[in-house]
């Protein structure tokens, strides 16, 4: 049975770092997300490591963990948001109390999903994959990324729908500052691998591949444990993104996970866009998803409104899911079933 927490209004937000924090001359734009925050409504609180960042990290995995594992287990606390992903949030795994997680909300992406999943999968918690607290500093915010706080307000029993964006950002310009962040200016399309309109229904879980890979075959990522005490076997609709992966490294991470039985019962699998989908020796990123199509022989929809190309769709990993592609446009519904 999976647990979804609810977010409400005035909730506090609590902002740690347990992978990579803000440098000093970026503490400005932090400054601005929890401004606006607080200007919702919310009440925030900053933990330390979130404004340090040394060796790829924030701070020691030992004094990351005991700060994040204070705020899980923080009644006071409703929802959990670091400012961004990074690179070494696995250090801190294994010094986690999953057992003592209170039912609170975790949000982000990058190496964020490998925490989310950590605790999906461990818990019976759901946890959101969607924005990040820095992206969220904006004057304004454009209507995909907007979803975040009516997904995360969605109750027990009840069923919320996401559409794909519009447009999508293509690169980031940090030094081109616009009022919503994000500068969207590529029309939105989603594609199937069968080049035919889709619809598929499944349990979510999903992350970065570059980062959720590394816990196949620990304690952390076992899927088939999760499966069968939390989903009773119901089907699983994996929802993937690329950061950094080149197609044949990809490649060998959907490998991996079909070996180790990730992929079992699987009803299908989301593929997000990605800025290093780039070739190797005439290898393409549509030979990789026609492979894993052909071996699953389930739908795969791509280009979809996940990861470090944004906006972002809210994914809730352990929610019971139907996406529907209808020429290029994507519509994701997510049912807060137990």
């Amino acid at each position: 049975m999976i647990t979804y927490p609810f977010l409400s209004k005035g909730s506090t937000i609590g902002v740690t770092a347990p992978s990579s924090g803000v440098r000093e001359d970026l503490h400005d734009a932090l400054k601005l997300a929890v401004n606006k925050m607080q200007g919702k409504g919310y009440k925030v609180l900053v933990g330390e490591t979130t404004w340090t960042q040394d060796k790829a990290k924030s701070a020691p995995a030992k004094t990351r963990a005991a700060e994040l594992n204070e705020m899980l287990q923080d009644e006071n606390i409703n929802i959990i948001i670091p400012p961004w992903g990074g690179e070494l949030l696995i250090e801190i795994l294994e010094h986690l109390d999953f057992d003592k997680v209170k039912n609170k909300w975790v949000l982000g992406y990058s190496d964020t999903s490998l925490l989310l999943l950590a605790i999906t999968l461990n818990t019976g918690i759901a946890t959101a994959h969607g924005t990040n607290l820095i992206d969220l500093r904006g004057e304004t915010c454009d209507e995909t990324t907007a979803m975040w706080e009516d997904v995360l307000s969605t109750k027990v029993g009840e069923s919320i729908t996401q559409l794909s964006s519009p447009k999508y950002q293509k690169e980031w310009q940090h030094s081109n500052p616009s009022p919503c962040i994000f500068h969207l200016t590529e029309d939105t399309y989603w594609k199937t691998v069968s080049k035919q309109n889709e619809k598929i229904r499944g349990r979510l879980l999903g992350g970065c591949v570059d980062i959720i890979r590394h816990i196949i075959g620990t304690p952390y990522g076992n899927v088939e444990k999760f499966s069968k005490e939390y989903l009773k076997k119901e089907p699983i609709l994996w929802y993937f993104e690329n950061c950094e992966l080149s197609t044949t490294d990809l490649r060998r991470s959907l490998v991996q996970m079909k070996l180790a039985g990730w992929f079992d019962n699987c009803s299908g699998i989301l593929f997000g866009r990605s800025p290093e989908n780039h070739s190797v020796e005439n290898y393409t990123i549509e030979d990789v998803y026609s492979d894993i199509y052909e071996e699953l022989k389930v739908p795969i929809i791509y280009d979809i409104d996940c990861g470090h190309l944004p906006p972002q769709i809210t994914f809730i990993n352990g929610a019971y899911a139907e996406v529907e592609v209808k020429e290029g446009k994507g519509k994701v519904t997510q049912h807060f079933l137990k």
